[in-house]
């Protein structure tokens, strides 16, 4: 754990760390080399709802996602909502039994080296390369077995937060697994160019990229639990509204991944300057090289 006078010291620069704009990416693990999972929304300092950012074809990619964030230099906060690493702390071991990096930035190297799938894909890395640490299906016996959690999930869990995911359950629409290494593949290639918090320090100017998860914004919005899916324009105005931000620009369509990408970059305009989601209480220098944390999860 930092001591105290590291703590304030972050807390000081976190205070003092400006964004202009921000931005998040509904992200996906699907297989294929476009999307329509993946939105990407961005606004400014101000009120303005945030908008949708077009891609270059129908859909996004995500090595269209990677290019455009290398692209970017100013000030930009981005969050993505996926697992930015499997669980360490409760196993020692991201794959117990299985030579494998220790470090998150080493792990990321890891599944891109293991991984051919195209369109930074990793369907291969579950199915084939380390097929027995995931949950595919009832043949695998109980799910219990792998739901090893991180230490930001467990806490996010024992606050009330809900039921979380892990990176091992890769079966049925709430799994995470796909995307997330997936996004770790981005995460090996956008983040040789922009810090990645907290495997980085908090960077001084420049984008940052940050791990998000809709469901805290949508709780912040005044969504119920269970119900934080937004599918029509009136509930995207009342949920932006009370998040500071005037009503957005209509869209063609109402689609979960649409509706989370602009509330959360709405969500975390607003929230970028809080210290304490800069250094929550339980993260020390060894869960944030090994597993990471999702920025607002105190």
């Amino acid at each position: 754990m930092a001591d105290k006078g590291e703590l304030l010291r972050n807390i000081g620069a976190a205070q003092q760390r400006k964004f202009t704009r921000f931005a998040c990416v509904d992200w996906s693990g699907a297989k294929g080399l476009s999307h329509p999972g993946i939105a990407l929304a961005i606004c400014g300092i101000g009120s303005d709802a945030p908008v949708l950012v077009a891609p270059p074809e129908k859909h996004w990619s995500r090595t269209g996602i990677a290019q455009w964030l290398l692209a970017q230099e100013d000030d930009l906060l981005i969050g993505f909502d996926f697992s930015f690493a499997p669980p360490l702390v409760e196993r020692g071991s991201y794959l117990p039994g299985d030579k494998v990096p220790e470090t998150g930035r080493a792990f990321w190297d890891y599944v891109d080296s293991t991984c051919a799938d195209p369109d930074l894909g990793a369907a291969s890395f579950l199915e084939t390369h380390h097929r027995r640490h995931f949950y595919l299906g009832a043949a695998d016996g109980p799910k219990a077995a792998y739901m090893h959690l991180r230490r930001c999930e467990a806490r996010y869990n024992s606050q009330g937060g809900g039921k979380p995911s892990t990176v091992y359950d890769a079966i049925g629409a709430a799994q995470v697994a796909k995307a997330s290494f997936a996004g770790m593949r981005l995460l090996k290639l956008v983040g040789e160019r922009h810090p990645v918090w907290p495997f980085d320090p908090l960077s001084q100017s420049g984008p940052q990229i940050v791990e998000i998860y809709t469901q805290i914004a949508a709780r912040a919005s005044g969504l119920r639990k269970g119900l934080s899916k937004i599918r029509d324009a009136n509930a995207l105005d009342m949920a932006l509204a009370n998040l500071g931000c005037g009503p957005h620009e209509p869209l063609s369509r109402y689609t979960d991944h649409a509706t989370d990408a602009i509330l959360t970059a709405a969500w975390l305009r607003q929230n970028a300057g809080n210290a304490l989601f800069w250094e929550p209480e339980p993260l020390n220098p060894h869960i944030a090289q090994t597993e990471g944390w999702t920025f607002g999860v105190v």
